[in-house]
């Protein structure tokens, strides 16, 4: 399937704040690297990678509205911490703004902030390059993830799910989504194995 870059990145610059517009050209490029390592397609891996935070920059309210409109209703998480909403209601956002069918994409976009076990291809590639892109800097341990994003995804994904849970664990705001500790487990029993635990 084709897709429109040049328009997609256009409407992006409308949506998105400067910062934000930086971040994801810097996810897609990443994701584009990650899909040239793994094998997989250039062109979605570039489009979900463009398109993985089509939905963040909308005010909350302006979110709420945008749920209700498309049917989308919250999770438990999302209600206790707003700052994930923006992955699943971009999924509604990529299909209604940027005419996005394709699957693949739209379940990359929905699980590129928690995670879950067992993901496609396409949804490692974009939860890795949406954490390791060239514009980030404060994560601990960034230096050696982005070694291993090259190297194994699989134990990429251990080290962002365990560095993540750590993070979150140590703040006394944020909660923790139940599918970011089921992406943990997962990945870590895919690590205890390779490490003959």
């Amino acid at each position: 399937m084709n897709y429109d870059v040049s328009e997609i990145k256009k409407k992006l610059k409308k949506d998105l704040d400067k910062a934000r517009y930086k971040h994801t050209k810097g996810v897609a490029n990443t994701a584009v690297s990650l899909a040239m390592r793994y094998e997989y397609d250039l062109d979605k891996a570039y489009v979900a990678g463009l398109l993985h935070d089509c939905a963040k920059c909308f005010e909350l309210s302006e979110m709420e509205e945008l749920c209700e409109k498309y049917g989308y209703e919250l999770s438990e998480a999302e209600k206790k911490n707003p700052a994930l909403i923006h992955a699943g209601l971009g999924v509604y956002v990529a299909m209604d703004r940027y005419d996005i069918k394709d699957n693949d994409i739209l379940s990359a976009i929905k699980w590129h902030t928690t995670g879950h076990a067992d993901m496609t291809v396409l949804e490692k590639i974009i939860f890795v390059a949406d954490y390791i892109e060239p514009g980030r800097y404060k994560q601990d341990n960034l230096q050696l993830i982005r070694k291993t994003a090259f190297t194994d995804i699989d134990e990429c994904i251990f080290m962002i799910s365990r560095d993540t849970l750590n993070y979150l664990e140590k703040s006394d705001t944020a909660f923790i989504d139940p599918y970011t500790r089921q992406a943990y487990d997962y990945y870590l029993t895919i690590h205890n194995q390779k490490e003959g635990m």
